[in-house]
């Protein structure tokens, strides 16, 4: 490059996170669109793809949530097979990335290999496993495993089904079409077989992974090729991104190997004064009266029907020792007198009503990005030019509607600042990436430890 030149700045890329269980959807609006019906995933895989976002992200549950007994209504009641719905997206989109939440604890093995080949060829190689795992007997009561995995080796698992799955992908011969027999021992159970299709264009679906503990970050440095994380702003991104890149360069990979992509959720509007009034609406909307109430009942095990959500929290005490499993990790396993008596002495400490204490400590705003498309586009020129993230995986409030801003005032202001694509670089979701090739598919002087999994090929 010669001096006169202007050298090209580092970008930064979009997904989108379709969420599954969530309270940070507004669901109350007229435009609030319908978690089943196809017409919600269609515009906004359509629409991403338009702002030239790199993946679609669709999150998925194996259980649906309850809350006192009962269904919770007030949150996604059910969706469609991830699986099955990308392959629908696939055919109504040409370019943006397909990735299916799937979970390595209740899923075969084969048949999951099987299943996200399939898509990956469908769709032209643009494919992508977001691996999570569970390990707690009220999800597993929908399996006929039910709670076998033992939560300290739920990674363990997930990283024995990683190299399964892989070895499958890697069983067919491109020579002759001829496939190797791949055995795995599981202990719980055994997995024997032999794959049936060939690679995409992308060798393999992408490998996605969101486990924040230093056994979950360890795993996507092993394994992932993608890591999703929260830690989306500024200070803690690059304190995320310094940690991983150390974490990927012990595992004995390139240092920028593993992709980060923070979630995020964007307010945005004309002035800065707009978009913070803006967000309040947001948070008003996103945490309803119903809402904040079901936030506490979770902890005190009861109903506080009769309590004012504008008003203190409950004097009375929770009746459960500890929080159960039926509204998600996040609500999992606290204890909830001690938990009680802390959010009540922060509430009276602060003056807030149950319904603003709430915002405070379960508002998904708290941590988002807010600001006039100028201001933004400022920022994210910042963490693009640190290099603190490699995009972000974007959360829309509003579905179907919540990306049409993004994608038609921010996207063109972080182009005009050299910031974000100007077009696909390719037809596959490991080009969109800048992805090097799949980790068992590298012939490179030291990889030999890592193209040879761990366990008999037949």
């Amino acid at each position: 490059m010669s001096a006169t030149q202007p050298q090209e700045r580092n970008q930064i890329q979009f997904g989108v996170f379709f969420q599954g269980v969530n309270f940070s959807t507004i669901w109350t609006e007229p435009e609030s669109g319908s978690q089943i019906d196809f017409e919600s995933f269609r515009r906004v895989a359509q629409t991403a793809e338009r702002g030239l976002f790199a993946a679609f992200f669709l999150g998925e549950g194996l259980r649906l949530r309850e809350h006192l007994g009962k269904l919770h209504d007030l949150d996604v009641a059910g969706r469609p097979d991830a699986q099955t719905q990308l392959a629908a997206l696939a055919a109504v989109t040409s370019k943006i990335g397909l990735v299916a939440t799937q979970n390595a604890t209740y899923n075969d093995p084969f048949d999951l290999a099987h299943r996200l080949q399939s898509l990956d060829l469908l769709s032209g190689g643009r494919a992508a496993w977001n691996v999570v795992t569970t390990d707690n007997a009220w999800t597993g009561a929908n399996f006929r495993r039910g709670g076998y995995l033992d939560h300290a080796d739920r990674y363990t698992h997930a990283e024995q089904v990683v190299e399964t799955v892989r070895a499958i992908w890697d069983s067919w011969d491109d020579a002759d079409g001829s496939a190797r027999l791949v055995a795995r021992d599981f202990g719980a159970f055994d997995v024997r077989g032999v794959g049936r299709l060939p690679r995409s264009p992308q060798e393999h679906p992408v490998l996605f992974q969101a486990g924040d503990s230093d056994e979950g970050r360890d795993f996507a440095a092993r394994s992932a090729e993608v890591i999703f994380s929260a830690h989306g702003q500024f200070e803690a991104a690059s304190a995320f991104a310094a940690d991983i890149r150390r974490r990927t360069a012990l595992a004995g990979r390139p240092a920028d190997d593993l992709k980060i992509f923070p979630g995020q959720q964007f307010v945005l509007a004309d002035t800065e004064a707009e978009a913070h009034e803006k967000a309040l609406w947001v948070r008003e909307k996103q945490i309803t009266p119903a809402t904040a109430l079901a936030f506490l009942e979770n902890i005190w095990g009861t109903s506080l029907a009769d309590y004012d959500p504008d008003g203190p929290l409950p004097d009375i005490d929770p009746v459960v020792e500890v929080t159960g499993e039926t509204r998600g990790a996040g609500f999992r396993a606290k204890k909830s007198k001690e938990t009680a008596d802390a959010w009540r002495e922060q509430a009276a400490a602060e003056n807030l009503s149950i319904r603003e204490f709430v915002f405070k400590v379960g508002g998904r705003l708290e941590g988002g990005i807010i600001g006039s498309y100028q201001q933004v586009a400022d920022l994210l020129a910042r963490y693009a030019d640190e290099h603190i993230v490699d995009g972000f995986n974007i959360s829309p409030f509003l579905i179907p509607s919540g990306l049409d801003d993004i994608v038609d005032r921010l996207v063109p202001e972080l182009q005009e600042r050299g910031v974000y694509p100007t077009e696909y670089r390719g037809d596959t979701l490991r080009e969109h990436l800048g992805l090097r090739p799949p980790l068992t598919r590298r012939g490179e002087p030291g990889d030999a430890a890592r193209q040879t999994p761990s366990f008999d090929l037949v």
